[in-house]
């Protein structure tokens, strides 16, 4: 369906209009799927509470003298983060999200550097905040999301709102009168990273509003869908497009409790769509097909029925959901498309998908773009392409080799305004209007962008070739026995070498051994032969020349990208 006109999208100036239009457009409809203390199901709350929540969080943090200042947010998926957020970058002031599992040292970088007020908080990270507290001279009021009354220095969210509540009562309306500069910066966020190397980006409503209408005119996404919210908040990607696109589009969103609840939540929220990273789709697809893979003969009618499916879908009889009911009906029942995000996904787990009746399309995207710059389409999508531009967006290759490979640059709406004091890294990556994203890749004949790998990580050896470590490190993660890979570049003094680190997956080749599919040998022979393998699909100056096995899993961000420098210092 190459030529399928964008889905139709509603404008909106900024984020405040957009939570206006949405509440008057979706009223009573349940916004959020929340689960309270002590009850395990599901409780919905409207569009309408959503907005006269925030309208009071507004009021009572300009009533604390907050007006145009910072506020930090730190805290899990949860509704009242959600609340935060729109209630200080709608009509207060500049709202800073961080990531809770940054350790106590860098989340009090972050408000240092950041100039935070106040600070908002879950009662998961009081412990990190309590010592924040004892040496923070500029950071005045610290609001605790947990808290039943104020006590120590700190806030109750949930008293804080109540007085907001009776301060609209009494006719305060700063908050409901605050003008919004589409134009200005209201959203600080840093990127990952360690503190001291994390940049600060800073965008307004305008690349937000700009950047949700864009995507969703890509993607079909109604009010009859419930995404689960799996991803950290603070992230961008999970920001505007776990959060932000389903107030927009009138979705609900239901809160997941933790990534091993996964599948239990997407079937008590009877999810239609999820966000997430190839990591968490992978591990899904893995677990289905072990799963499957375990009863006898049923990989054989498996096989027969995806070809049977993919036979019929010709003449287009879409069988797929009566003949993996199975499947579906252990996701839920309910799950329509997954959307994968923040890095490259093994093609074969999206055709997986797709095979069995769940469409799944990844896009590309970075923090300082707010972040989609381009993204598959439902109807249009190829399984090893990042996607299509963004409509509204100018996105280019910069100064492509004879392959077409070159550095990706981006121009529109949607682009950050900079980054937030430090000028100097603001010129090397915006030059005449375009954002120099150091990312590496090439178009396709039909338009489809493909990411090679980022400029800083690409091998150069000595006879001039370029080696992208993402692109063999996605080779090697297709191994059964091969858990994780991180590949880099050894001088060699002939030439530069290509050298991995690997994680084995004991847990599946000691499976296989048990059920007799591989012998019982030494693990480093075993990768070995599994390195030999991929190594034939690669050109030789590509071919992995040396590997070491490590236990424990590389640290990672909390997108689930692995920390490269980290573990190669």
């Amino acid at each position: 369906m190459k030529n399928k006109p964008l889905y139709e999208v509603r404008e909106i100036s900024n984020l405040r209009d957009m939570l206006e239009q949405s509440a008057n457009l979706y009223s009573d409809k349940p916004a959020f799927l929340v689960k309270e203390k002590g009850n395990q199901d599901y409780i919905p709350v409207s569009f309408r509470k959503y907005k006269s929540d925030i309208d009071a969080l507004g009021t009572a943090l300009i009533s604390l003298g907050l007006k145009d200042k910072r506020i930090a947010i730190i805290g899990e998926n949860r509704y009242e983060w959600s609340t935060s957020y729109l209630g200080v970058c709608n009509g207060t002031g500049i709202v800073v999200p961080l990531d809770r599992e940054l350790p106590q040292n860098e989340i009090e970088n972050c408000i240092q550097r950041s100039y935070s007020d106040a600070v908002i908080f879950s009662g998961s990270v009081s412990a990190k905040i309590e010592k924040i507290m004892k040496s923070a001279d500029t950071c005045k009021y610290f609001i605790n999301m947990d808290l039943e009354e104020d006590t120590g220095g700190q806030i109750s969210y949930g008293k804080l709102l109540k007085k907001g509540y009776e301060l609209l009562e009494q006719g305060s309306r700063e908050f409901l009168d605050a003008e919004i500069d589409n134009e200005e910066m209201k959203i600080l966020l840093f990127t990952s990273g360690t503190t001291d190397k994390s940049k600060a980006v800073m965008l307004s409503h305008r690349n937000i509003a700009a950047n949700l209408m864009a995507m969703c005119s890509m993607l079909y996404i109604d009010d009859k869908d419930v995404f689960l919210s799996v991803l950290p908040p603070h992230h961008t990607y999970e920001c505007t497009c776990g959060f932000l696109c389903q107030m927009y589009r009138g979705c609900t969103i239901a809160y997941c409790e933790g990534l091993r609840h996964i599948v239990k939540n997407l079937r008590e929220s009877k999810c239609t769509v999820m966000n997430g990273v190839p990591l968490v789709f992978e591990s899904i697809y893995k677990q289905l097909i072990n799963t499957v893979k375990k009863k006898p003969g049923a990989e054989k009618k498996l096989k027969f029925a995806i070809k049977l499916s993919n036979i019929l879908s010709i003449f287009h009889l879409d069988v797929k959901r009566t003949l993996f009911s199975e499947i579906h009906e252990a996701l839920g029942g309910h799950l329509r498309l997954f959307i994968s995000g923040a890095a490259a996904i093994n093609p074969e787990v999206s055709k997986g998908f797709k095979d069995i009746g769940i469409k799944l399309v990844q896009g590309y995207g970075l923090t300082e773009c707010a972040p989609i710059v381009a993204l598959n389409r439902d109807c249009w999508f190829k399984f090893d392409a990042a996607g299509l531009p963004l409509p509204g967006l100018k996105v280019v290759i910069d100064s492509p080799s004879s392959d077409g490979i070159g550095e990706i640059k981006v121009s529109g709406p949607s682009v950050m305004l900079g980054y937030y004091e430090n000028k100097e890294a603001t010129d090397a990556a915006v030059k005449d209007g375009w954002f120099y994203t150091g990312d590496m890749g090439y178009f396709d004949s039909d338009g489809f962008i493909h990411i090679t790998g980022r400029m800083k990580n690409m091998i150069l050896t000595k006879n001039g070739k370029n080696v992208y470590p993402e692109e063999i490190e996605t080779l090697l993660g297709r191994s059964d026995y091969i858990k994780e890979a991180l590949v880099y570049g050894r001088d060699d003094k002939d030439d530069i070498i290509v050298c991995a680190k690997i994680v084995p997956d004991k847990e599946k080749i000691e499976e296989d051994i048990k059920e007799g599919i591989i012998s019982e040998q030494d693990i480093t022979a075993l990768i070995g032969s599994e390195v030999k393998k991929i190594n034939k699909e690669l050109v030789n100056y590509k071919a992995v020349k040396e590997f070491t096995l490590q236990d424990s899993e590389f640290e990672k961000t909390t997108t689930k990208k692995i920390k490269r420098y980290q573990e190669l210092k």
